[in-house]
């Protein structure tokens, strides 16, 4: 059974992104030198910045942007899949993109993904939310191929959107990401569920490296990076929200197997809904 050794890395990235960087580097090594073959850092690798004049200081074109190029610098160095799990560029319009990048093992980029899914809440403790202030949202779902592996490419908010990873497992994705910078709040309730539902649902692998612990900027993100099997048992889990890498080595035949016993990407079938109305004692209301 072919297997694929892949590390996720948990960061607590801040508002500088020369530290950012050096703290990615440091990381992504460590999980190379574990053996890991594809390493996936967090969304928001780049930093974390909620001050919207700083943000705007420090936002480049992807052809500009620092992260970017030290991302594809790394996974040459390394000879690794360097998948960045996210990071802010400017997009060109007054907006940005908060945009994820598979990196090749000569520091080519394979796939972009930009985030399609805005979180826009209001939290129970006072924390508000607009992402679409600030971001232009994704309109392509993304699938890559590393090396005859297949993977799909999600970011945060998007795990909570289950349509859109049945779609890219239905397009042949044999691994789902959802990189992450989950409030601790939402990350206590609903992190390690969500996970294991997009694996199990979809026979496939999930991995979400996460942002963990308070920001420079004041953010509370809640960490526990994981990895999980086909049939939602968790190989790594990052204990906490402290930074650091968690490694698995995935068997690829379980995809099959999966799928094999749950046919339900195969079982799905197509539906109409009714328009509300309602039969009782043999006369249709409203």
């Amino acid at each position: 059974m072919r297997e694929l050794v892949v590390a996720a890395v948990q960061m607590r990235s801040g508002v500088s992104p020369e530290a950012n960087i050096a703290s990615m580097e440091n990381l992504v090594r460590q999980a190379a030198s574990r053996g890991a073959h594809y390493v996936q850092t967090p969304e928001m690798t780049g930093g974390l910045q909620r001050d919207r004049e700083l943000f705007r200081k420090y936002l480049r074109p992807e052809a500009e942007d620092p992260v970017m190029r030290a991302a594809a610098a790394l996974a040459a160095e390394l000879g690794i899949y360097l998948h960045l799990g996210s990071t802010a560029v400017d997009a060109g319009n007054g907006m940005a993109a908060n945009r994820a990048v598979v990196f090749d093992p000569k520091g080519v980029p394979l796939a972009r993904y930009d985030k399609i899914h805005m979180f826009d809440v209001d939290l129970d403790n006072g924390e508000s939310w607009r992402e679409s202030s600030s971001y232009q949202p994704g309109e392509r779902a993304v699938t890559v191929d590393l090396d005859g592996v297949r993977l799909g490419m999600g970011i945060c908010y998007d795990v909570r959107f289950p349509h859109l990873f049945r779609d890219l497992a239905l397009a042949g994705a044999d691994i789902l990401t959802a990189p992450a910078a989950f409030t601790r709040q939402t990350g206590e309730a609903h992190w390690h569920v969500l996970q294991r539902a997009r694996a199990i649902e979809n026979g496939a692998f999930m991995i979400s490296a996460a942002q963990g612990g308070v920001h420079e900027d004041g953010r509370d993100t809640y960490g526990h990076s994981l990895i999980v099997d086909p049939w939602g048992r968790v190989l790594a889990e990052a204990e906490g929200n402290e930074p650091g890498v968690i490694v698995a080595s995935l068997a690829l035949g379980e995809v099959k197997a999966a799928r094999s016993k749950i046919p339900n990407l195969k079982n799905a079938r197509s539906y109409r809904m009714d328009n509300g109305l309602q039969e009782k004692m043999g006369e249709r209301v409203a």
